[in-house]
């Protein structure tokens, strides 16, 4: 099962970052410091912890992936820039080719039309009584017409066996110069290098050492250290241990008894 790759690495090289960490799981036990693989962690669960680190495992070996990619677009760029020379170099030879293939083309057409046309107007004009005189004209013209068909369809044949040939050696030239250079497999490997040794294996072995990864949980989970308590308070009440603080309301009316009636009128 796949999960996502490092999001900075390019699509090409997505791929290389699961085959290298691959490689490492299926040869852990030739290392002493995984010796403990499998007693709390597989090596499926392993790899998903991995690639969901994957950010913080390329970032280790950053400095030579950008010096790979560098590299490997300065020669992509090379390349390029030869073929379109090649291309303008070659371009008045591209324009004879086609002038030819077009005269290859039309030349047994036009002889072979040529040809139906004069046998027939020759042996038409023999069918007519008296004969014309050029009627014997009409069909060795016609005859020879079709010697040059058969002589310009032999020659497109020819043509085309020696196109095909020229294109197959095109084809092996091309292969031989998309051969990779030596500078750019040197960076492609100090990069596959550093993402192994200061990337993978410390964070397998962090992993492996980690005792809070216990063989119940694949993906180690941190708590939220604080989750808001939903919900409200009811008007008039307080949560235990709370200190109340003064209460608004209202005090109940001050009754007299029925003998109170208000002060008496002084006497003179």
């Amino acid at each position: 099962m796949h999960m996502t790759s490092a999001p900075h690495l390019l699509s090409e090289d997505r791929p290389e970052f699961d085959r290298l960490l691959d490689e490492a799981l299926r040869t852990a036990h030739e290392r002493p410091e995984l010796a403990s693989l499998g007693e709390r962690l597989n090596a499926e669960q392993l790899r998903t912890m991995a690639l969901d680190a994957s950010a913080l495992l390329t970032a280790a070996a950053a400095a030579e992936y950008d010096h790979y990619v560098k590299i490997r677009g300065e020669l992509r760029d090379e390349t390029a820039t030869r073929m379109t020379s090649g291309e303008d170099d070659t371009g008045g030879g591209s324009g004879g080719a086609g002038v030819s293939a077009v005269v290859a083309v039309l030349a047994p057409v036009l002889a072979g039309t040529a040809m139906l046309i004069f046998l027939l107007v020759g042996y038409a004009l023999k069918m007519i009584e008296p004969e014309p005189a050029f009627a014997e004209t009409m069909l060795t013209a016609g005859w020879l017409f079709g010697g040059l068909t058969a002589a310009a369809i032999l020659f497109a044949a020819i043509g085309l066996l020696v196109t095909a040939v020229r294109n197959s050696a095109t084809e092996v030239t091309v292969d031989v110069a998309e051969a990779v250079p030596d500078e750019v497999a040197r960076a492609r490997e100090a990069w596959r290098h550093a993402l192994l040794e200061r990337g993978i294996m410390p964070f397998l072995r962090e992993a492996l050492a980690d005792p809070s990864a216990g063989a119940g949980s694949p993906v180690p989970r941190r708590q939220p250290r604080h989750i808001p308590q939903l919900g409200y308070t009811p008007p008039g009440f307080t949560s235990p241990g709370t200190s109340q603080g003064p209460r608004t309301g209202y005090s109940a009316p001050d009754f007299t008894s029925p003998d109170f009636g208000g002060p008496e009128p002084e006497t003179e």
